[in-house]
């Protein structure tokens, strides 16, 4: 198999599963539970959005290991557009997790140790961003980047992952292990639908990024032909 075709195969796998995972989350059958009812229904988007997030946030933590390890310019954009990818699906990511609030909490936003260190997480990532512009040699700005870049995903995994299991007081599910993953929590009926959500939402997630990644590289080529020009 070529790689073209690869290629082609596991977006089209990444298309039906999506189409599947939209069409099963509405329409399948949930369990009828009290206080979050039909919402339930959000944990097939919700929860594999902030796992698409992570997961293209660690890609990301590899690419900055091999950029400090080979100094090639190549991983730095990697790196770069696994950040911008990572923070779109973080920040639709508490967008639904924000609804999903209104219709169970009855607020938006409450005080709680895993919704603020998911919040400091996506500041960690944009602090990135800037720290990105305000520097202007390519060398300087990618060693620097990457450096930090490693210590953010430390931050977003403590925040996100161990701060809130050491409080032991969120009210979010998930504080003593996700009840997404354990199988006697998650009726059976919904285990069709999730687990495939999570593969879909990694694909589609990653075909994000190989996006993002190309219009950077053009727009670098881009730039660097109007330089010569000039």
């Amino acid at each position: 198999m070529n790689t073209k075709t690869l290629q082609l195969s596991w977006k089209l796998l990444a298309i039906l599963l999506m189409l599947y995972v939209i069409v099963g989350g509405f329409l399948f059958e949930v369990p009828a539970l009290p206080v979050i009812h039909q919402t339930i229904r959000n944990i097939y988007f919700h929860v594999g959005m902030w796992f698409s997030m992570i997961f293209i946030l660690f890609l990301g933590f590899g690419f900055s290991l091999a950029y400090l390890h080979t100094m090639d310019l190549r991983y730095d954009r990697m790196v770069y557009a696994t950040v911008k990818t990572g923070l779109m699906f973080g920040l639709l990511g508490i967008i639904t997790g924000m609804i999903w609030a209104q219709h169970t909490w009855g607020t938006w936003w409450v005080n709680d140790p895993k919704l603020n260190g998911a919040a400091v997480g996506i500041l960690v990532y944009l602090a990135y961003l800037v720290l990105r512009s305000s520097v202007d040699d390519a060398a300087r700005k990618a060693r620097l980047a990457s450096v930090y870049k490693i210590f953010a995903f430390v931050i977003m995994f403590v925040f996100i992952m161990i701060l809130p299991r050491l409080t032991g007081a969120s009210i979010h599910p998930g504080v003593d292990g996700n009840p997404a993953l354990a199988t006697g929590d998650l009726a059976p009926a919904m285990q069709k639908v999730f687990f495939p959500a999570i593969l879909a939402w990694f694909l589609f997630a990653y075909w994000v990024y190989t996006i993002v990644h190309r219009t950077d590289v053009l727009k670098e080529r881009i730039n660097q032909l109007n330089n010569d020009i000039i």
